[in-house]
């Protein structure tokens, strides 16, 4: 009798433990053991990388258990990298091409996430704000302007006491999203231009001298006198470097703002086509900044691994969502509500195994 009723335990107790050992593989994914945080990499534009580390740390303090890593390389290292696979997202400030685009191994998506300018610095002693008319742009960048104190130079800004210093020229080195977006500017605005050197992210420049990333030209522009460069508005507000002020297509001088960057995505809405790439350089109104541009985020529609897919969703859908509140304090403009709605649209078309992540 006392026999039967321990082997009852016996049985018992080992049921017990091989029901307590399944439910731990339940818990920790289906059978597996807890493998820790998920772990995201991405790479590409120095345009929007000083908001995305806020959103990192943002985001990161809120979801210890995912862990993100951006890595500033340049629009064009960011392409290649989410073509080859490399990276789980890529960042860009000019759409992929339709070309790109074909050579990627499945459908990729461009999420915008905030707006920016690229702006005109400069490092000439005693100069006030300077103003430039896209022709004197154009012909600076050609070499064809040479001097400071050139009487086209002087023309935009009667009054101006301009040396008559060589200027020399900085330009992106890299595979550059910003340098895309400042040549698409020049060959809207100048047609010797758009003949001679054309638009992309990787130009042959007439002259001047190069920088690696925004970062690289903002150093070279501080600590270098007379020279002039184009970087994202933040680069040049945070190194306490002057602006310039841009002529736009309705023949206003514009400052770089907030309000001027939205402005042009607001003239420039009724355009953007379904796909969201879309160019706002030298948009139409009074109040537009002319250099201006949405930057991406780079996403696979179809997911490999479904855990690590639904993570980044979530994070760039709260992205477009809280993060945007950091956009203006670094100088970065907020989805307009209609571009917002629209990729929402495409975050939630993702997938893993045809079952979407959100």
């Amino acid at each position: 009798m006392f026999a039967w009723i321990r082997s009852f335990q016996l049985v018992l107790s080992l049921a017990v433990l091989a029901f307590l050992l399944v439910l731990g593989g339940c818990v920790s994914g289906g059978g597996g053991t807890d493998s820790g945080p998920i772990q995201l990499q991405g790479a590409g534009a120095t345009f929007p990388n000083p908001l995305y580390q806020k959103w990192l740390s943002e985001y990161g303090k809120a979801h210890p258990e995912v862990k993100i890593d951006y890595q500033s390389i340049g629009s064009g290292g960011g392409i290649k990298q989410i073509q080859a696979q490399t990276v789980d997202f890529g960042a860009s400030d000019t759409p992929m091409k339709d070309e790109d685009l074909k050579a990627a191994p499945g459908e990729l998506l461009h999420i915008p996430t905030v707006l920016g300018a690229v702006v005109l610095t400069y490092n000439l002693e005693g100069a006030p704000t300077l103003h430039f008319s896209p022709e004197v742009i154009a012909d600076i960048f050609l070499g064809k302007i040479k001097k400071w104190n050139d009487p086209k130079i002087a023309a935009d800004n009667p009054g101006a006491k301009l040396p008559a210093a060589d200027i020399t020229v900085v330009h992106r080195s890299d595979g550059s999203g910003t340098s895309a977006v400042f040549t698409d500017y020049l060959s809207k605005v100048s047609s010797e231009w758009k003949e001679k050197v054309g638009t992309g992210p990787s130009p042959s420049w007439p002259v001047g001298v190069g920088g690696k990333g925004n970062e690289g030209v903002t150093g070279q522009v501080k600590n270098t006198p007379s020279t002039i460069g184009y970087v994202e508005l933040v680069y040049a507000v945070q190194n306490k470097l002057p602006v310039a002020q841009i002529k736009n297509a309705a023949g206003a001088f514009i400052e770089p703002s907030v309000d001027s960057v939205t402005a042009a995505a607001a003239a420039s809405a009724a355009s953007t086509p379904d796909d969201l790439r879309v160019s706002i350089t030298n948009a139409q109104g009074a109040q537009v900044y002319p250099i201006s541009s949405f930057t991406y985020i780079l996403i696979y529609k179809n997911q490999k691994d479904a855990k690590k897919g639904k993570a980044l969703v979530d994070f760039l859908w709260w992205g477009i969502h809280d993060g945007e509140n950091d956009a203006k304090q670094l100088q970065y403009a907020p989805l307009p509500a209609d571009i917002v709605k629209r990729a929402e649209a495409k975050l939630n078309s993702i997938t893993a195994g045809g079952t979407p992540l959100r």
